[in-house]
């Protein structure tokens, strides 16, 4: 039965918020945005047709605090929800509290989010459907000596790792068994701040690994369709910071392989709507199942880039229970895409949070360049939520192009107030190993030094320049700070290819 939705209320904040209202717009739904007492005036506010305030400040007071969301919901009179990604997307109980409140949730239901969300049952289904699954526990761990007996029966290194959640939350390396007893403490310590939940689980770590996933969506109807991989290797800490579709190493009988597995664990699970099968591949290129994210992705828009489709759409259609509007048959990849996460962090003072006022804001423009992005000039970046600002995607009809065409997106952002992680991006960029390919999710610990980018002298005042100019034409008034001034270009692997 076909649910038809005519407004639709954003869940979330920031650069998700208002990507997802740009297809409500584009579909003539009517959005509703929800806000923090410290996001009045964000950018996701002034997009959106209406506005619930939510209170509060912080995320428990306001974007995990689910009665807020469905009474706003309510008092809104929307038909659906959107939870974006983080806050309650992959939270069971909401998504079962927004269908008990006889609202659409865009978004799997409920028990599947159950099925998938919780990393040891996941493993148990991805066995059952034959998906290939690293060697280790499908049940939480129930004491330190099964731990030791497990580690010890697989082989060191092994990783421990949150049964409730990903991120790289509770997660360690634990490369012999002196360090097990110490290590297991701490992931479990972790996993229950993050999560909690305390469970914890063990599998063989696979060394020098590459982290790829695959992008799914699926419909009520029967049909699940794989729309090709994410590179997702150029991490720190287990946080993704830059991802690109295709990966340079995944062929297309391997592409085949791996999306004939993720939609094999989909059907297994009668999961509907969009979702991401995580996998690891070794050095062998051996793919073994991660686990599933059960919402959309932050990195999402370079599939878009590569494929056309948009997933919010298609995410929206899926809800009110049509049919996807295409086949496997009808996908088609063109070209490369890279998407770099620009973060209110330091790269050069060990990613440290950068916290202020947003004096100027000029994002890069141009053919084939994205940005989806959260703030504006004279927003006040805060302590209280993630610091993703920006996500800048380029598009290119081969690698090489898109890496170009990223390197000049970069060269052109400036951002006056805060310090970003734009000048890592460019540097990652720049770096003979990452432009041939040959890298892994070590890549950032093995190549990045910190102290390179602290030597910007030349590139701070170009950049000022730049940010005075565009202040004088504005004709903002007030000094600026030029050790405040965010540029993007490096001296680490700083050579032009």
């Amino acid at each position: 039965m076909v649910r038809s939705i005519h407004s639709l209320l954003v869940a979330n904040r920031g650069e998700i918020a208002c990507r997802v209202i740009r297809t409500c717009r584009d579909m003539g739904i009517e959005s509703v945005a929800v806000c923090s007492d410290v996001d009045r005036a964000s950018r996701h506010v002034q997009m959106a047709d209406r506005v619930v305030a939510l209170g509060g400040a912080t995320p428990a007071e306001s974007y995990l605090r689910q009665e807020k969301i469905i009474e706003a919901a309510r008092h809104a009179g929307v038909d659906a929800i959107h939870p974006g990604y983080g806050f309650l997307s992959e939270n069971p109980s909401f998504a079962q509290a927004v269908t008990e409140a006889d609202l659409t949730f865009i978004g799997p239901s409920a028990e599947a989010i159950r099925a998938m969300g919780d990393k040891t049952a996941a493993r148990k289904r991805a066995q059952a459907a034959g998906v290939p699954t690293v060697p280790g526990t499908i049940e939480p761990l129930l004491s330190d000596d099964e731990a030791r007996t497990i580690a010890e029966h697989i082989g060191y290194p092994v990783l421990l790792k949150a049964a409730a959640g990903g991120g790289g939350k509770g997660m360690r390396i634990v490369n012999g068994p002196d360090a097990l007893t110490s290590a297991l403490r701490g992931a479990r310590s972790e996993a229950k701040s993050a999560f909690g939940d305390d469970r914890i689980y063990v599998e063989k770590y696979v060394q020098r690994p590459r982290h790829i996933e695959m992008q799914i969506i699926s419909d009520g109807h029967g049909n699940v369709v794989f729309l090709g991989e994410r590179e997702c290797s150029i991490q720190r800490r287990h946080q993704k910071v830059m991802e690109e579709t295709p990966s340079p190493i995944v062929t297309a009988d391997m592409r085949a392989a791996m999306g004939e597995a993720a939609v094999a664990l989909v059907k297994s699970a009668g999961y509907v709507n969009a979702g991401t099968i995580e996998f690891i591949v070794d050095a062998d290129r051996r793919f073994y199942f991660l686990e599933m994210n059960t919402r959309l992705q932050v990195e999402h828009p370079v599939t878009e880039m590569v494929t056309g489709l948009d997933l919010v759409r298609e995410q929206i259609r899926v809800a009110e229970g049509r049919p996807l509007s295409f086949g496997q048959d009808q996908v088609v990849r063109r070209g490369h895409a890279i998407e770099c996460r620009i973060c209110a962090e330091d790269p050069a003072n060990n990613f440290f949070p950068s916290t202020g006022r947003l004096r100027i804001v000029e994002w890069p423009s141009g053919p084939f360049i994205r940005v989806d992005s959260g703030v504006q000039a004279g927003d006040e970046v805060s302590v209280f939520y993630d610091p993703l600002l920006a996500k800048v995607i380029a598009w290119g009809a081969d690698r090489s192009e898109a890496i170009e065409r990223m390197d000049r997106a970069l060269g052109e952002l400036v951002i006056a107030g805060v310090r970003t992680t734009a000048p890592f991006c460019r540097s990652v960029l720049r770096d003979e190993q990452f432009v041939a390919g040959e890298f892994d999710t070590h890549f950032v610990a093995d190549r990045f030094r910190p102290a390179d980018l602290d030597r910007l002298q030349e590139s701070e005042v170009l950049a000022a320049a730049v940010a005075v100019a565009l202040h004088r034409r504005s004709g903002s008034g007030g000094p600026l700070p030029t050790r405040e001034i965010t540029s993007s270009s490096s001296r680490w692997g700083s050579q032009r290819r």
